[in-house]
């Protein structure tokens, strides 16, 4: 426990820091805007894209697909039947704050613990897991709100994830390789991606003027830090997959609900102010549950 501990404690600790930064006003709040908005569209995409390019794709991705699926799934099957009882903004709060996850958190916290082959393992999780969680939440969210389905797709389409996921496969299925120069770039911004926004989350994070209910926040808890990792487990217990692998699918069974959440909230006039106290109080949290969630994984390789 303590080793986990110790190796993630970086992580959070840059989270902390860029929170602390924001509420100092270093440099600015336009600053931690305009940082947001470069990992989004620039360096995030590079990782990936240099990640997923030089991967070996050529098998162990369906019994790892399968971990990362029945995780998603069950916790958004969660989220919806839980939310069948509320309104609906705050049901579409509720189904994000069940379902969705904090890539950046993922990749990095795979990288402390297991070091280039974990992050490498995370990167294709998140190439797997991407598309599919954002195309099924805002699909719901649509039938939950109404409207805004079209332009929400259309964004879908233009994600600088999502398209940069498809190049690196394609460069991958393609044979082409490291192609000079091209990769290098990449792997450079790439390289920047992580602490960069490490610090970014922390500076989005509001600990003041928080609302919401307290009782739909922690069904948000229930199906993210319960449901999400009990059913990676179960599924792990039926594929015996490689204990790398399911360490990985259960950091991500475990993450709290990316701070992307919130700007599709308000774009789709869902309840943005919980789904804020959601993204805060999961990311909170989380210190405890992402060192204990990969602790009952060690437990559970020992057992298998």
């Amino acid at each position: 426990m303590l080793t986990i501990f110790l190796a993630i404690a970086p992580v959070f600790a840059l989270i902390l820091m860029g929170y602390g930064l924001r509420r100092g006003g270093i440099p600015s709040t336009e600053f931690w805007n305009l940082n947001d908005r470069l990992v989004y569209w620039v360096l995030m995409p590079a990782l990936f894209f240099a990640k997923i390019s030089a991967a070996d794709l050529s098998g162990g991705l369906g019994d790892y697909a399968l971990l990362l699926y029945a995780g998603f799934f069950a916790a958004i099957f969660c989220g919806w039947l839980f939310g069948r009882r509320v309104p609906a903004p705050q049901a579409s709060s509720l189904l994000q704050g069940s379902a969705r996850f904090n890539t950046f958190i993922g990749l990095a916290i795979a990288e402390a613990v297991f070091g280039t082959k974990g992050l490498q393992i995370a990167v294709l999780g998140s190439a797997l897991l991407v598309p599919v969680v954002n195309i099924t939440v805002v699909t719901l969210m649509t039938r939950q709100l109404g409207g805004g389905g079209k332009s929400i797709l259309r964004g879908l389409i233009r994600n600088p994830l999502i398209l940069s996921i498809f190049a690196g496969v394609l460069f991958n299925l393609a044979g082409l390789n490291e192609v000079p120069v091209l990769h290098e770039i990449a792997r450079i911004l790439g390289s920047a991606a992580l602490p960069i926004m490490l610090l970014c989350v922390g500076a989005n994070l509001k600990l003041r003027g928080l609302s919401g209910s307290v009782q739909i926040i922690g069904l948000s808890m229930l199906g993210k830090f319960l449901i999400n990792p009990i059913a990676v487990i179960l599924a792990a217990w039926f594929l015996g997959p490689d204990p790398l692998t399911l360490q990985i699918a259960l950091i991500f069974a475990a993450l709290p609900t990316g701070v992307a959440s919130y700007t599709l909230a308000r774009e789709m006039r869902g309840d943005a102010p919980l789904m804020a106290a959601i993204i805060t109080t999961q990311t909170l949290l989380s210190f405890v549950t992402l060192p204990l969630t990969l602790l009952i994984g060690q437990a559970v390789l020992s057992l298998n």
